[in-house]
């Protein structure tokens, strides 16, 4: 009975969220919902259609009596080449070890099940994690993007669409204490756990994991999200001091059944260029275009699949108007067609540029980097005198930028521009400052709990401050610093990042945080800002963290931490990030 319920609340959930904007419907449809639970009673409930989320008063259409058997013609079994996924001794780190990917059609559900094994860790994400991506699988190659990642700690992260509060879990709290958590890490060491990811021709997918511990406890977590309608997703486990013994995977048709198709309503074109040198025929350049549908849904489409009604005369100057057309349905098929347009300007040739406007940051700070330097462009103004005499500024997109060295000292970078005929280029001074330690990579590669700084002792009744200069490549909020609480032997205290998140066994309804962020440009910011942060051992069994940040702006900014549980006589610190890299100067 569990199990059914829980697809007939994922039914609910896709009802209410295929876009965040219909959350305000899911009162409206409570009724639904509890009316069906009511007519079936403890009936099989696996399978059910739905009418297509063109019409947004969604409703249940069927219900089967029973599920069929899956060993039925449409079950794809799927061999798994990886039987073993991860260090048996625990020592994968994040991002390190991954299953196989599996590859998830329109229309079907991968089912996969594995016994998680993390060895008894005291922290919650040491377990099984879940990547769901497009259809490139290969993490390394161009054009991967990832829709999402979800713990199995009822957590997540993902693209513009990823919506934590989507996340729905029923964890027991089995003993009876208040805390859940402590049930959950009882449970997971041994779990055997199948997810279910229902790839759904409406462009959603929908996730259920169930994990039945050796205490034979339950947990049940799901989640869905907007994905292509068409094309393939791809999905993988990753390990985090973890390891997977993998059982079975196979392929069944989806349990969301499309009523009908939905056509596109309008089509967006970003990121054509704003002006094309004579002589340069490519008016698209790196646009997206983005076509919305009838359901309220959208999604980038392929370039091949958009025609031009008007193709601009690129041998005259002037401004051009270019017309952009697609005709196709969620699923592909052909339909009346959606327009729009943009306007770009056919120049002369650019005989000379300078730099009129210096970028925010022109002072950064190094350590042993040989790689170069990545440089921030932000707030940097160029303009361009063209052939004519006439002038204009140009779009720093358009600009070729390489990285800085790292020699220290001043020192005139080199900008280019790329013509259709010559190349002209000009410099901007900046001044380069050796540190004294590094944490992380200079090219923002660096992946979660894998680049720690050093560690070090706060005695009791005593502080720890360090200083440094934060870069990154501001995807996220937590691609910033985070600063670790634990004994000498590695004990964890808690974890709390500069963004007002923490977590750890010192951390979960002890501490308190409180900060003044504009999260408003509080990411936008983080590369090249200054950082301290102050760790004190209050020596009455409680700490306290500080981070106090200036923006290359001058704008300043802090974040508290206060009353960490801690034991004042074995407390040290160390600095851990995701995507940046810090320079520590004192």
């Amino acid at each position: 009975m569990k199990r059914n319920l829980t697809y007939l609340m994922s039914l609910f959930l896709f009802t209410s969220g295929i876009s965040k904007n219909t959350k305000l419907m899911r009162c409206a449809l409570y009724a639904v919902v509890l009316a069906a639970f009511s007519l079936v009673g403890c009936e099989e409930l696996d399978t059910y259609s739905i009418d297509a989320p063109g019409d947004l008063q969604s409703r249940i259409d069927s219900i089967a009596d029973a599920k069929a058997s899956i060993d039925t013609g449409d079950t794809t079994y799927i061999d798994i080449a990886t039987a073993i996924v991860g260090a048996e001794d625990y020592s994968s780190g994040w991002w390190t070890a991954f299953s196989d990917y599996f590859t998830v059609p329109s229309n079907k559900l991968l089912h996969i099940a594995f016994i998680n094994h993390n060895g008894g860790s005291q922290n919650n994400w040491n377990n099984w994690n879940l990547g769901v991506a497009n259809e490139v699988a290969d993490r390394d190659a161009d054009g991967y993007e990832e829709y999402f990642v979800l713990r199995s700690d009822a957590y997540g992260w993902g693209n513009g669409d990823f919506d934590l509060a989507m996340v729905s879990h029923n964890y027991p709290d089995t003993d009876g204490d208040g805390d859940i958590w402590n049930d959950f890490r009882a449970t997971m060491d041994g779990a055997y756990v199948t997810i279910e990811i229902d790839h759904s021709a409406t462009g959603n997918v929908f996730v259920t994991a169930t994990a039945v511990g050796t205490n034979g406890t339950e947990l049940l977590m799901t989640y869905q999200q907007p994905v292509s309608a068409t094309n393939d997703i791809t999905a993988f486990l990753i390990c985090d001091a973890s390891f997977f013994e993998m059982q079975e995977a196979y392929l069944l048709p989806s349990k969301v059944t499309v009523v009908e198709d939905v056509d596109p309503v309008s089509i967006a074109v970003e990121g054509a260029p704003a002006f094309v040198e004579i002589g340069n025929e490519d008016f698209w350049g790196d646009a997206v275009a983005t076509v919305t549908y009838a359901d309220g849904s959208s999604e980038h489409v392929d370039t091949a699949d958009v025609s031009f009604n008007v193709i601009p005369d690129m041998t005259t100057l002037g401004e051009k108007t270019v017309i952009v057309s697609y005709n196709k349905t969620k699923q592909g098929e052909l339909s009346a067609p959606v327009t729009t347009f943009y306007t770009l300007e056919v120049t002369n040739s650019v005989a000379s540029i300078e730099i009129t406007a210096l970028p925010v940051i022109t002072t950064y700070y190094f350590y042993n980097d040989t790689s170069g330097i990545i440089f921030d462009p932000a707030g940097m103004e160029v303009t361009a005198t063209y052939s004519d005499g006439t002038t204009g500024i140009l779009g720093n997109e358009t600009l070729e930028i390489g990285k800085i060295e790292a020699v220290e000292g001043a020192q005139s970078f080199v900008i280019s521009y790329v013509g259709a005929t010559s190349t002209v280029t000009t410099t901007c001074p900046l001044t380069l400052v050796k540190g004294i330690d590094q944490v992380g990579a200079s090219d923002f590669s660096t992946a979660w709990w894998t680049e720690f700084s050093d560690n070090y002792t706060v005695a009791s009744g005593s502080s720890k401050t360090l200083t440094m200069y934060c870069y990154s490549n501001e995807a996220n909020n937590w691609h910033s610093p985070s600063t670790i609480l634990r004994k000498a032997d590695g004990t964890e205290y808690g974890v709390v990042r500069m963004d007002n998140f923490g977590w750890g066994s010192g951390y979960d309804g002890i501490a308190t945080a409180t900060n003044d962020w504009n999260w408003d440009v509080f990411t936008s910011n983080i590369n090249g800002s200054k950082i301290i942060i102050t760790v004190t051992n209050n020596g009455d069994n409680t700490a306290n963290i500080r981070y106090d940040m200036t923006y290359a702006t001058g704008e300043t900014h802090f974040q508290l931490y206060e009353g960490i549980a801690v034991e004042s006589a074995d407390l040290n610190t160390a600095l851990v990030l995701e995507r940046a890299y810090l320079v520590i100067v004192e």
